[in-house]
């Protein structure tokens, strides 16, 4: 693993992102898949794998990929290398808080395990939820409380224009969506109504386990839209009697709330982003974990000295 603290980070010299075979040679043996429109109007998939024949049956996704080559002699060792980071980026225990708080934003990272010096056993993890869960608990003290009265718009969130919020449309295949997430690198989006103005729901990209978990949903996989993919899940999961932020309506804010509020409504329904709606309920943006992270944070020049140079692509007009 790497590992990470102030006194040494310039040492490491520059980091480059890992050789692409392994993901190339994977993406190859999964095969492809493509969006078409058939006589009806329905768009579904098609696929160039070579369990295609055996998903397009229906049944258990687990039972196909056991019964798969693909299963059977793919290694951990031909999926390791694929990681940013051989195979993640460790904080030591001397780290500081800023040092946390800036990976866990800027730099992208969504957890960090945590070890001693020369150690190598991993202390604890932590990630871009746990620090949302320690703000929620410094209400009432008074850093957070001058802090936390700030509206959205005051912090300049969100952060990404209403032109650019990546989503799909209730009519879409829920492929779509899951493909949508891997191009653009997100961890979720919405799903609009026909208007494509108002946000009917939220897909998060570990949402992907019922499309393989549910034989019911997997069974309709390459053509069930995003609208029925939601009502689904909600289905599957009451059968399954399972707690889930999928149950519930999609949660929504304004720009004249107050960062506390959000902080408090992330923290309570234990997830990851919440959509920016204007007054007529219709969508304006998305504030994510990590959005709220860099907005208590700054980085001094040359922090992390060349760490990063090559690795993590800074905006034209950075200073940094």
């Amino acid at each position: 693993m790497w590992l990470l603290s102030q006194s040494d980070v310039a040492a490491h010299g520059k980091v480059g992102s890992p050789g692409g075979s392994p993901v190339a040679n994977l993406a190859a043996r999964l095969g492809s898949f493509t969006f078409r429109r058939t006589s009806s109007g329905r768009v579904e998939t098609t696929t160039d794998s070579e369990s295609d024949e055996a998903a397009s049956v229906g049944g258990s996704f687990f039972e196909t990929l056991t019964s798969s080559e693909f299963y059977k002699n793919t290694k951990v060792g031909d999926i390791s290398g694929s990681f940013r980071w051989a195979p993640f980026l460790a904080l030591q225990t001397s780290d500081t808080f800023l040092t946390m708080l800036l990976l866990l934003s800027k730099y992208r990272m969504k957890s960090l395990p945590v070890v001693e010096v020369g150690g190598d056993k991993i202390e604890n993890i932590i990630t871009q939820s746990s620090v949302v869960h320690m703000l929620a608990e410094c209400v009432g003290l008074s850093w957070f409380e001058s802090w936390g009265t700030k509206t959205l718009s005051e912090l300049g969130l969100p952060i990404m224009k209403p032109s650019k919020l990546v989503k799909v449309n209730e009519d879409q295949p829920v492929l779509k969506a899951f493909q949508i997430m891997r191009e653009k690198g997100v961890g979720g989006l919405p799903v609009m109504d026909t208007s494509g103005a108002k946000a009917i729901g939220n897909i998060s990209i570990r949402d992907v386990q019922y499309l393989l978990t549910a034989p019911k949903i997997y069974k309709e996989h390459r053509t069930i839209t995003a609208k029925d993919f939601l009502t689904a899940v909600r289905h599957h999961l009451q059968e399954q009697q399972e707690a889930s932020p999928l149950l519930h309506d999609v949660i929504t804010c304004k720009k004249d709330d107050t960062i506390k509020d959000i902080i408090l409504k992330l923290d309570s329904a234990k997830i990851s982003r919440i959509y920016v709606v204007d007054d007529n309920g219709n969508t304006e943006g998305v504030i994510t974990l990590r959005d709220i992270i860099s907005k208590l944070v700054h980085e001094p020049r040359h922090y992390f000295g060349d760490f990063f140079d090559g690795v993590v692509p800074l905006p034209a007009n950075s200073t940094v």
